[in-house]
C-alpha cells in the first residue's frame, strides 16, 4: 500500500513504538494505584511521556500541566469548556475542523469567523486584529488547516490575544511534531496535541498542554491521589486524568516523541516540503487538475489537496483505494475550511504525508492520477 492519509493517522510507526505498546499490555497497571512493580513502572512512564512532550513543547518546569486525552478533540473540548459559555463570543479562524466548532456550537457561543483566502496570512491578520474586542471570551485557532496544509500566523495572532487579554488555544493537530512549537513564545493558554499523527503514538492518545490551573473537568471520578475529597483534586495533573490510564497508548507515545526528538522536526518538516513539492511538480498542469498548493513552501506543510475535473473526489478515492494507495477524499471533517477556500460543494482528494513517505510513492500517486485522468473511473 501507498500510504498518503497520514494527516489522519500516520500509519507507519517506529518500531519501538508498537514494541512499546505490547510490553505495557504485560508489565503495566496504573499509575498511582499501588507500590507494587507494574504499578510503578506505569508511573515511571507516564511522568517520563510527561516529560518528554514538556522538553519538546518547551515547558519542561511544568510536566504536570501535560494533560493525556484520549485525542485531540477530547483535549480541545476542555479547553474550550473551560473558557466559553452560553452566549460568548469566540473569534476562529475559517480553516477550524469540527473539533472546535462543534463544541462551540454545543455551548451557544457567538463565533466570529475570520474568512480570509487561501495562502493569504496578512488578510487573516487583519480580520483577526478587527475581530478580537474587549468582549471576546477566547480566540480557537488551528496552526495547520488538516484540508489544505496551510500554516496559519498563529504565533502573530496569539500576540495579538497577549496585547488584548483575550485567551489563545491552539489546535496543533496538524503542526506538533512538523513545526516547533514553544509554549512560551507563543503564550496559549492551551495547547491541543493528537498523538498519533505527527507523534507518531497510538490511536486513543493525546495531549492538552495548560498554561493555567483552572481547567473545568470533563470527567469526575478516581486518580488514585486524595480519595477522601468529594471532589475533584484541584491539582494537574490529576484533576484532568480521572479513570484509568491508558499505559499501552502513553508508552506508544513516549516512544513516538522520542523518534521526533532523534530526527529532528526540522529534518522531518523539510521532507513532508520535499515530498509536496514533488507531488506538485508532477500534478502541475496535468489537464482537469485543480491544485490547492501555496507559492511559498514555507506556508504549507505535508498536505496537498486536489480536485478532478468530470469525477467526484469520493469517486477518484476509491479507484485510489482499489490500486492500493490511501487517501482521504470529501469534507475531512471541516467544512469551514471549505467554505472558506470555496470547495464544499466538490470536496477535495486529500493526499498528505510522513517522515516515512518516500519520493518513489509520489511518482506512482502522480502516474496513477494520469491514469484515472485519461481513463475515468476504469482505471481500475
Amino acid at each position: 500500500m501507498i500510504y498518503l492519509d497520514s494527516a489522519a493517522t500516520t500509519l507507519q510507526k517506529p518500531d519501538t513504538v508498537a514494541r512499546a505498546v505490547a510490553q505495557a499490555v504485560h508489565t503495566m497497571t496504573t499509575p498511582g494505584r499501588g507500590g507494587y512493580r507494574p504499578a510503578q513502572r506505569a508511573a515511571d512512564t507516564a511522568f517520563a511521556c510527561r516529560m518528554a512532550a514538556a522538553e519538546l513543547f518547551d515547558m519542561p518546569e511544568h510536566p504536570e500541566r501535560v494533560i493525556f486525552t484520549s485525542n485531540a478533540t477530547h483535549a480541545l473540548n476542555l479547553a474550550i469548556k473551560t473558557l466559553v459559555h452560553p452566549g460568548d463570543r469566540v473569534v476562529i479562524s475559517g480553516y477550524e475542523h469540527n473539533a472546535v466548532t462543534r463544541p462551540l456550537v454545543a455551548l451557544g457561543a457567538e463565533t466570529l469567523v475570520a474568512q480570509a483566502p487561501l495562502f493569504r496570512p496578512e488578510v487573516l491578520l487583519r480580520q483577526m486584529e478587527e475581530a478580537i474586542t474587549d468582549r471576546t471570551a477566547a480566540v480557537v485557532c488551528t496552526h495547520v488547516s488538516n484540508v489544505f496544509g496551510y500554516v496559519l500566523p498563529v504565533h502573530e495572532i496569539a500576540a495579538i490575544c497577549r496585547e488584548r487579554g483575550v485567551p489563545f488555544v491552539l489546535d496543533a493537530s496538524q503542526s506538533a511534531g512538523v513545526i516547533p512549537i514553544s509554549c512560551k513564545e507563543l503564550g496559549a493558554d492551551f495547547v491541543a496535541i493528537p498523538g498519533h499523527k505527527g507523534l507518531y503514538g497510538p490511536q486513543g492518545t493525546g495531549l492538552l498542554l495548560c498554561a493555567r490551573e483552572d481547567v473545568n473537568t470533563l470527567l469526575e471520578g478516581g486518580t488514585g491521589s486524595a480519595s477522601a475529597l468529594p471532589g475533584m483534586p484541584e491539582v494537574l495533573p490529576d484533576r484532568l486524568e480521572a479513570g484509568t490510564h491508558n499505559m499501552p497508548g502513553i508508552a506508544g507515545l513516549l516512544e513516538g516523541l522520542r523518534f521526533v526528538k532523534r530526527t529532528g522536526i526540522g529534518r522531518i518538516r523539510a521532507h513532508e516540503e520535499r515530498m509536496i513539492r514533488t507531488a506538485v511538480q508532477l500534478l502541475r498542469g496535468m489537464d482537469g487538475v485543480t491544485l490547492y498548493a501555496s507559492p511559498d513552501p514555507g506556508l504549507q506543510t505535508g498536505v496537498l489537496s486536489l480536485c478532478m475535473e468530470g469525477m467526484e473526489c469520493e469517486q477518484v478515492g476509491e479507484v485510489l483505494g482499489k490500486r492500493g494507495v490511501a487517501v482521504r477524499a470529501g469534507l475531512h471533517c471541516a467544512p469551514l475550511a471549505h467554505r472558506t477556500a470555496g470547495t464544499f460543494e466538490t470536496g477535495t482528494i486529500r493526499m498528505s504525508v510522513s517522515a516515512f513517505t518516500m519520493e518513489s510513492e509520489i511518482r506512482r500517486f502522480a502516474h496513477m492520477l494520469r491514469e484515472i485522468r485519461r481513463n475515468g473511473a476504469q482505471a481500475v
